[in-house]
């Protein structure tokens, strides 16, 4: 690729059309002057890349997962790299971080780090002490070494000062605002007019974010349809709960979508649920993309008491809380909150959040972490 400008290769271990965070920071690099390169891979199911300003390439791995998975994967990514002109690299969390670091090292190139969660704690890794040891030096080899680090929250960003005394700036989630977006109507979308919708969206529904006990929850509540859109390792136990709860008039599961699709479904909703479990430091400590896609679609909002939801759910008064997860206490809330007069109150409280949470303050922190990079 010719180019006059500088180029910046931007670097993800998903598939790249569901992450609405790595699509931002590929925008703001253009607008701060880079041509951008989006690397990321083709996996299963992997849906088609939109016409983004930007070029993107998804390498193709005979593993998917596992060791060797990742061996395959930092391998082909560092000699991605190393072939292509770089102005600047941009690592998106710890398993693309090695690569981007060497290479940095190798070109002397900036390289900026943006850590979307606590990698090192989340569920997957606390069942195998090994494999998170592997992870946990390389994490204590590099981070301590670099200048530009990014976060997603003030609590994950205190975490990793703690461990490593180095800043992160922090960028939340917020989505971008869209102008003129008119949503389909329920009938378009093929869902009930005349039944409340709840809405549980997600690229990574995993173990322990409360997508079984939530499933079973319908059981117990009638008038209301639940939808269950994304992806994740629990996708196949949820279908198959589906079946025999005999719950398919009640739940639908619809696989992951591009973001513009999605936000039809989000605008369309009557209650949005974020009810991951206090069951490891990750989870605790995290800000999910989706309770900023419910406000900004003027969504209230169920979740769990996480310190950093219960916080921004709180100020803005949008919502409530489960207080555990047995599925006829999520139930129990659920119908009270589809039945109350709050419902409308928290739906106005929106308008507030959506003023305030606003993308260009996160952008205009993004471009300075970039301009720092530049210049250090």
């Amino acid at each position: 690729m010719f180019t006059t400008k500088k180029i910046a290769i931007v670097s993800v271990i998903n598939d790249l059309v569901t992450d609405s965070r790595v699509n931002k920071t590929c925008l703001t690099l253009i607008e701060s002057g880079y041509d951008v390169i989006l690397i990321g891979r083709m996996v299963r199911g992997s849906l088609p890349i939109p016409d983004w300003p930007f070029k993107s390439s998804r390498m193709k791995l005979l593993f998917q997962k596992g060791p060797l998975f990742y061996f395959f994967f930092m391998t082909r990514l560092f000699f991605h790299l190393l072939v292509k002109k770089a102005d600047l690299l941009y690592a998106n969390d710890l398993d693309t971080l090695l690569p981007n670091f060497l290479m940095a090292r190798f070109k002397n190139i900036p390289l900026i780090y943006d850590s979307h969660e606590l990698f090192c704690d989340v569920p997957e890794l606390l069942e195998t002490r090994f494999k998170r040891r592997l992870w946990q030096r390389l994490e204590g080899w590099i981070v301590p070494k670099l200048k530009q680090c990014i976060t997603v929250n003030d609590s994950i960003a205190r975490i990793f000062y703690e461990r490593y005394k180095v800043p992160f700036a922090v960028v939340k989630n917020i989505p971008a605002r869209v102008e003129n977006f008119k949503p389909k109507s329920r009938v378009e979308l093929g869902l009930p007019q005349h039944q409340k919708i709840i809405l549980l969206q997600g690229a990574g529904i995993n173990i322990d974010r409360g997508a079984e006990e939530l499933l079973e929850a319908m059981a117990q509540v009638n008038g209301a349809v639940l939808l269950i859109i994304g992806a994740g390792d629990c996708w196949p136990v949820l279908k198959q709960k589906v079946k025999d709860l005999h719950l398919e008039e009640k739940v639908k599961l619809i696989d992951k979508m591009p973001k513009p699709e999605l936000m039809h479904y989000t605008f369309n909703a009557d209650l949005g649920i974020s009810i991951d479990k206090n069951t490891n430091l990750n989870y605790y400590n995290s800000l999910p993309n989706k309770i900023f896609d419910y406000l900004q679609s003027a969504v209230p909002i169920l979740a769990s008491r996480l310190p950093e939801i219960e916080s921004l759910v709180s100020r803005y008064e949008v919502g409530d809380f489960i207080e555990n997860h047995r599925p006829e206490h999520i139930a129990s809330k659920i119908r009270e909150l589809l039945s109350s007069p709050r419902l409308q109150i928290f739906k106005q409280n929106t308008l507030r959040a959506r003023q305030e949470l606003d993308w260009e303050r996160e952008n205009y922190k993004l471009k300075e972490v970039i301009s720092k990079a530049v210049r250090a």
